[in-house]
């Protein structure tokens, strides 16, 4: 496995340029797919581009393989759960705020990478950990959404109805700890990951930050109408990236 330093090329204004190229080339040839919609896609080309530049292709396709397999679960069961009223608007494709929803962490901490603010593998760990808890929380509400046979709310425990905020059930509780293992393992993968420790902490990090995502799905979704679920999913990474970032101190992961 490549260490995490090793994975991080210098920057410079070529691999920018590179970047750009490069992401503009193949966001042209994507834009067929039935993943984003096409303002979708421009804002995906962007972040590409960023991550790129800042992480080197390790980075970028970490983010390519997060999209494909959170969409590819997304189209799981869809027709049935279109059926129920609960399939993902415009077909499972996804728009800029879900682009941006997911990612906005992973590009803050990628671009801290790019100019050396903290250490690398710290800033790292932060990045993984904001991936593996969004597909974590994708896995466990598309497999919910479909397959889970009771579904309570995570507060109270009640029984609400599939695809209400804040709602778990075993069947999604444990596709979301298959997601955030899944995720951990592309990123070991790419070699964004430099011990088996780290990588276990990233798994759980993740897994806990999609509990935290329907505790407050639970409290505050529908009471405060600014809290969008493009805003939930931004704090849930955020919470992801930083808990895997505390943890690494005290557990000694950075020697």
């Amino acid at each position: 496995m490549l260490s995490a330093s090793a994975a991080i090329p210098p920057q410079s204004i070529s691999i920018w340029i590179t970047a750009l190229l490069l992401n503009a080339v193949l966001i042209g040839l994507a834009q067929r797919l039935p993943l984003l919609t096409p303002a979708g896609w421009c804002h995906a080309g962007i972040l590409g581009t960023i991550l790129w530049g800042a992480l080197g292709w390790r980075g970028w396709l970490a983010v390519v393989a997060y999209l494909a397999l959170g969409s590819l679960v997304t189209k799981l069961g869809f027709a049935r759960k279109q059926d129920l009223g609960l399939a993902e608007a415009r077909g499972g494709r996804r728009g800029p705020e879900n682009v941006w929803g997911s990612a906005l962490t992973g590009l803050v901490l990628a671009l801290f990478i790019a100019i050396r603010v903290g250490p690398t593998q710290w800033l790292l760990m932060g990045f993984t950990a904001s991936f593996a808890a969004k597909l974590a929380d994708t896995f466990g509400s598309e497999i919910g959404k479909r397959w889970g046979r009771t579904t309570l709310l995570i507060t109270s425990l009640r029984p609400v109805p599939p695809g209400t905020e804040g709602a778990v059930s075993l069947e999604g509780t444990a596709a979301s700890a298959f997601g955030s293992l899944l995720m951990t393992l592309v990123m070991v993968g790419l070699g964004l990951l430099h011990s088996v420790e780290v990588a276990g902490v990233v798994v759980v990090v993740g897994f806990i930050a999609t509990l935290l995502e329907s505790l407050l799905g639970a409290t505050g979704q529908g009471r405060w109408p600014w809290l969008s679920n493009e805003l939930v999913n931004g704090l849930q990474t955020a919470w992801a990236a930083g808990l895997a970032m505390l943890l690494a101190w005290p557990l000694g992961l950075l020697s």
